[in-house]
């Protein structure tokens, strides 16, 4: 029984991924041509001639993590009776409209192209489902702290914040071929490993099914990218996130691995949230002045001048460093 519990709770979730990764992918391949046709396109500020790109990529990995999660709820609602693991359906289920109404306000930014007031505020809306059914645990574990019970705090303040934050922070620190995507993709999967060794099956279909997408889309994004993920896409990795861990009480997890994301929002922060594009020349990004307005900026000013591609690989070790102390923290000091 023992290796019978064991085996699916790792089959599944990597099932769920693979359906995810298979969806977007040709969910991809069909919409591609179809945002060209549509002249939903945005013009790529880091290369050379600033090539149009088509927008809004986001669409396909959402649809692609929508019907896998939808797979999953099937699959134990059908079979729950012969399953050796235990899934919150009504959390899994909640958590799909939290995403889906974060797609809509993606959609929305993507066109009219939001204020940032708007874009700070907004993604609060998606975090109403989750409140609603008052998901996760007001009881927070804090690695070397212990046990901290925030009441009422946890569901109407802390819920909330951490969507958006979580949503904008990833959409703050984007605009590079393959770093969300990367970032993302890193974020998830470190996740999905303290997910498995806590026994949060739910968080980890979640996971599992974000990661088989994004594994998808980033075969499109990489450099030299044939698609941007859009304000649609960004935001999801962000509330996948922030939803991932709130489901799992593993909060404290999250915010390892949005670390570098805060950086970043502390660079913006101090100079009202500016674009952070680089000034390209023979092939290398370089910081448009000797102040940095982001992240990205500064690690281009200290490397005087570097390529999209290892700027993109740079920003994606960082985000492995913050994953592996999650998973350090988490599972071996546990």
């Amino acid at each position: 029984m023992l290796s019978t519990a064991i085996w699916q709770v790792r089959a599944l979730p990597l099932l769920v991924a693979f359906i995810a990764l298979g969806i977007t992918f040709f969910g991809l391949r069909f919409l591609i041509p179809r945002l060209i046709r549509a002249g939903i396109t945005q013009r790529d500020m880091n290369r050379r001639g600033k090539p149009v790109v088509p927008d809004m990529g986001g669409i396909g990995t959402i649809v692609g993590f929508i019907f896998s999660v939808l797979f999953a709820i099937a699959f134990y609602s059908f079979y729950a009776s012969n399953l050796q693991l235990s899934i919150n359906v009504q959390d899994l289920l909640a958590s799909l409209v939290t995403i889906l109404i974060i797609a809509f306000l993606g959609t929305v930014d993507d066109l009219l192209d939001l204020r940032q007031s708007a874009k700070t505020l907004l993604p609060i809306i998606a975090a109403f489902p989750l409140v609603a059914i008052n998901t996760g645990s007001s009881t927070m574990s804090i690695p070397w702290i212990g046990q901290i019970n925030l009441g009422l705090i946890y569901p109407l303040l802390l819920v909330p914040l951490g969507i958006t934050g979580a949503a904008n922070a990833v959409n703050m620190l984007a605009a590079f071929n393959g770093l969300e995507l990367g970032m993302g993709l890193v974020a998830t999967c470190s996740l999905g490993v303290i997910a498995h060794s806590l026994g949060q099956t739910t968080s980890l279909i979640l996971l599992a099914a974000a990661a088989g997408s994004m594994l998808a889309t980033i075969y499109f994004n990489w450099y030299p990218a044939r698609l941007f993920i859009g304000n649609i896409g960004t935001y999801f990795i962000g509330a996948i996130i922030a939803t991932a861990v709130i489901i799992g009480n593993f909060e404290s997890a999250g915010i390892i691995v949005m670390i570098p994301y805060f950086i970043d929002f502390t660079f913006k922060a101090m100079n009202r949230f500016p674009k952070s594009f680089g000034k390209e020349a023979n092939g290398k990004l370089y910081c448009p002045t000797n102040r940095p307005v982001g992240l990205g900026q500064f690690i281009m000013l200290v490397s005087h001048g570097i390529s999209e591609r290892n700027l993109v690989i740079t920003l994606i070790l960082m985000e492995s460093v913050c994953g592996l102390a999650a998973i350090f923290i988490f599972i071996i000091l546990k």
